[in-house]
């Protein structure tokens, strides 16, 4: 893919991700390192907990989509944030889930005081298999100009 500067960016634009597949490996893995609660590492107990089933950190899912955002968008020189707005979490990730992401430019926001570059801001939506938003969150990106 080629690079993209803000130029090539203009407000409803979707990219989207390939998907991603989930296993049970991968969220015990992640959640023994940075999130080792039952529901994210015991089978057994996960199914007695909140939600009624092994499930990925919240954290995993927001690493995987900055995975997928890194695949899907080619920023010129990286994909550098400026913040993220209103993330939500709003359905568990099981697993055998995959995962995509769904990029859609929200605005376009030129910087006044750095001339080569400027924000886009996002409403990035990592979706299931069945179309389920697992996930939505409104980054900004810095993105340099041509």
């Amino acid at each position: 893919m080629q690079a993209l500067y803000l130029e090539d960016f203009e407000p409803g634009q979707v990219f989207e991700s390939k998907p991603r597949a989930i296993t049970a490996e991968d969220i015990v893995r992640f959640a023994s390192e940075f999130d080792p609660q039952p529901f994210h590492l015991d089978p057994e107990a996960a199914e007695r907990g909140f939600f009624r089933g092994l499930s990925a950190s919240g954290w995993h899912t927001a690493a995987l989509a900055m995975r997928l955002l890194v695949e899907a968008l080619p920023v010129a020189g990286g994909v550098v944030g400026a913040g993220v707005e209103a993330l939500e979490w709003k359905a568990p990730v099981r697993p055998g889930d995959r995962l995509s992401l769904r990029c859609q430019v929200l605005e376009i926001i030129p910087s006044r005081s750095r001339p080569d570059r400027g924000i886009v801001r996002f409403l990035h939506e990592v979706l299931n298999q069945d179309g389920v938003v697992v996930m939505s969150q409104r980054p900004k990106l810095v993105v340099p100009r041509r």
